[in-house]
């Protein structure tokens, strides 16, 4: 914890621009450049309802609907946008975004995540995560957010995963679709981060990938002996 931030500046506000990875890049979300490979991804993608269920948008299966979102994502700054783009292939296979961006507080919170059938649960998917994640602490920011709909079991599974702290739920928080929405909060504070970014780099070490690409250790067993010391 910090308790003098009389030096505080606060945070570099992220750029739209890409972020290479290993894996995956993050390119800020065009209409042009990742319209046809985003909406192949993500619109004939089995389980699409169970995909959609939590976030704002219906389930993305007509087109025209699909281009007058990602038009407007493309033109917004926060939330900012980004496609992953599997290297391997070259395909977009999902979106997530940077969003309640507050650099004068160093707090951000990843959202809007979609990750198409090709993408979940694999090392791309977490290297997405990763690189937000380490992006914002390396621009300065003190706190790195996962919100999510209490009622959304997957989410909350992969934000401990990912090594949030799990800090509590606002209840009655939001009105979506028709429903109301009880608020899980998650965290990453930066005292917190060298520490999981040191494991998410064992982890994704190819060398943690046996030749059929199952992991010889756990991202939750790298972090438990990280926070261990």
């Amino acid at each position: 914890m910090h308790d003098d931030l009389t030096q505080f500046q606060g945070a570099q506000p992220p750029r739209r621009e890409t972020i290479h990875g290993r894996y995956v890049d993050l390119e800020p979300i065009d209409a042009t450049d990742h319209g046809d490979s985003l909406f192949a991804a993500v619109s004939t993608a089995a389980g699409i309802d169970e995909r959609f269920r939590y976030l704002p948008q219906p389930p993305q299966t007509d087109r025209g609907d699909f281009d007058s979102w990602i038009a407007e994502a493309a033109d917004s700054s926060d939330p900012l946008f980004f496609a992953v783009v599997d290297r391997s292939t070259g395909r977009v296979e999902g979106r997530q975004a940077l969003m309640r961006i507050d650099a004068a507080n160093g707090v951000m919170e990843i959202g809007h995540i979609l990750w198409g059938p090709a993408l979940s649960r694999t090392r791309e998917a977490t290297e997405a995560l990763f690189l937000c994640a380490d992006l914002a602490f390396s621009s300065g920011f003190r706190r790195f957010e996962w919100k999510c709909d209490d009622a959304n079991a997957p989410s909350k599974k992969a934000a401990e995963r990912f090594g949030f702290t799990f800090e509590g739920v606002f209840r009655q928080h939001l009105v979506y679709k028709g429903r109301n929405r009880d608020t899980a909060w998650f965290s990453i504070i930066d005292s917190e981060w060298p520490a999981l970014r040191s494991a998410y780099e064992a982890w994704l070490d190819e060398a943690n990938f046996d030749a059929s690409g199952a992991q010889r250790q756990g991202l939750r067993e790298l972090i438990a002996a990280a926070r261990r010391g």
